[in-house]
Formats: structure tokens, sequence, C-alpha cells
């Protein structure tokens, strides 16, 4: 397939690529694809989704790496003193970093309180009062988009500042992407404009009202963006001869720690990062409506797609092999 071919596909598809918006890729270190799609260009932001998780493990990452936090098994209520637990509650106490990172937290009830979250004035207070449980740490996976949004609140009570700052300082503006800001309103109204609006978007980074970022999901980033973070990645934590992130992290944040079921299609999983393959040593950065940060590091090839709001696509990798590898 040809690059006409391929824009050509994304442009006409009634499918799955539909709401493709950009796709950049680098190989051995140069842009090898760059195609925009709709009112975007390379460098136009747009709200990457649960992708913002694999990117909270680069800055807890940092974090570690500067001394911030001692390590990934340091006890979640470490970093917040203040906060009491509901009478009888357990097995907050035990919960760690780690288990936020490998999503085997464990949380009260049978799904995520997103109303009680998303319309209280500190998400992450909230998001603690959900954490735990009488069926203590089971070790069971469990994808929770409000749960991540702890390491929000840890990053922050570590570095005694704004996670937001931490951000650019220390991973966007060194990789040359621009200086984020945040969105700034979070009514329920918004949320829903911001999940649902298929316009350009400002480099922002979706906040509660207490100005902490969303973990889970509402970082804006170009597809440009999301394949400058894969080079990190794919290069050990090394961008254009700089240690961003040290190499021991970037290992240990890929490193599969369980296996996952049919509905996330049997992949790996690490640090917020999955590995498609058990043997291909291919990763990647996966959120809702098919956006993705991948890199392949047999074939030293990384890869950012953004698209529009378009539930249920899950075969953006298979895409990246069969059209663009």
């Amino acid at each position: 397939m040809t690059k006409n071919e391929l824009h050509n596909l994304v442009s006409n598809s009634k499918g799955n690529e539909s709401n493709i918006c950009q796709i950049y890729a680098f190989k051995n270190g140069e842009v090898i694809f760059d195609e925009s799609f709709k009112d975007y260009d390379s460098d136009t932001p747009i709200n990457i989704n649960s992708v913002t998780k694999g990117v909270m493990a680069l800055l807890a990452g940092i974090a570690i790496d500067k001394g911030y936090i001692k390590s990934v098994n340091q006890k979640v209520m470490d970093f917040f003193p203040d906060y009491i637990p509901k009478r009888g509650e357990k097995t907050i106490y035990e919960v760690t970093i780690k288990h936020l990172l490998t999503m085997t937290a464990p949380y009260k009830g049978r799904s995520e309180p997103w109303k009680k979250v998303c319309t209280s004035e500190d998400w992450t207070r909230a998001v603690l009062d959900n954490l735990g449980g009488r069926s203590g740490i089971t070790g069971e996976f469990r994808y929770a988009t409000l749960g991540i949004q702890i390491l929000s609140g840890i990053i922050e009570n570590a570095i005694h500042g704004k996670l937001i700052d931490f951000a650019n300082e220390y991973l966007f503006l060194p990789l040359g992407i621009p200086k984020h800001e945040l969105h700034g309103d979070s009514s329920k109204e918004d949320q829903f404009a911001f999940f649902m609006n298929k316009t350009p978007r400002r480099h922002e980074w979706y906040s509660d009202p207490k100005d902490v970022v969303t973990a889970g999901w509402g970082l804006c980033l170009s597809g440009k963006d999301e394949a400058k973070l894969g080079e990190l990645v794919l290069n050990n934590g090394v961008y254009q001869g700089k240690q961003i992130i040290s190499k021991e992290w970037i290992k240990e944040m890929l490193t599969p720690r369980q296996k996952l079921g049919m509905m996330f299609g049997y992949m790996e999983y690490g640090y917020l990062w999955y590995k498609p393959y058990k043997d291909k040593e291919v990763y990647a950065a996966i959120g809702d409506s098919g956006n993705i940060i991948y890199i392949n590091k047999e074939k030293n090839v990384s890869v950012g797609i953004t698209g529009t709001f378009k539930p249920r696509i899950f075969d953006r990798v298979q895409f990246i092999e069969k059209y663009i590898i």
C-alpha cells in the first residue's frame, strides 16, 4: 500500500478508520509518515482518552527517578495523611502505587461511581472513598479509569506542586511538545461536550475543581506528540540524546504483570501499558476511539494515531501493522 492509498483508505472509510484525525510515525528516529484528516493538521491536539493513563505511567516514573516517590511499593495512604477512611475500612492501608499502576487495586461496589466523583469538588478524595473494601487485595485485574485518579493526587502531594507544571517541565517541553494548560471547566455539561466534541482542541488537560488533572482521560495531544512519546519509550527513556526517564523505569513499566481476558484481546499488561503479543516486542498505550501510542522495538517504529469520539474501536494495533508497518 502506498501513502496515497492509505490516505484514501482513511478518507473514504465508513468503518473504524472513519474517525481518524492524525497518523504520525517515526522509523529509526526519522519521520516517515505524517497525514492529517478532517479539520486537523499535524500539530492540532485532541482528547486522547485513556492514552492519558500511559502518560501518567511516564510521569510516575519521573517522580520516582527524582526521588519524590520512593518506589511503586509505597503505600497510597502515605501521601494522604489528612484523609480519614470510613470506619472499619482496613484494606485501603495495604494498597500501593503498584496496585494502581497494574489495575489490581480493590474498590467498593461493582461499577465506578462516575456521578459521585465527577460532580464532587475533589475527585481524588471522592475516589479514595471508593478504594478498599471487605474483599481485601485479591490481585484481580479491575480496569478503573476513575481509580487511577488517585495517582494524580499522589504525585501532586509528593512534589508539593501541580502535576501539569511537573509534566510541562520534565516531559512535554523536553520533547518539544507544547506547554499544556488546565482545561478550566468541569461541569457535567462540559464533561459531555469534551468527550463528544469533534473539533480541534488546545494543548490542554482536563482537571477537577481543585485543578488536579484527570489521570484516566482528558489529556489533549496530537498524533505527532504521541509519536514523540513513543520514541521516548522506544529509546529507553532517551529523546534526541537526552535521558528524560531512566532506562530502568521504562523496562519496569513495560514488563508484563498479567495476562488479560477476552475483553482486552488477551493482551498482557504492565504499568498502564499493554503488550499485545507474548512473542513480539510491541507495546502500546491505548485509549477509546482508537487513540494509541504504538511502539515496535523490533522494527524501531513508533506511531501515534488520534481519533474523534467513536466507541468500541479495538483494532488499531492490527490497523497499524497491516497498513503502516
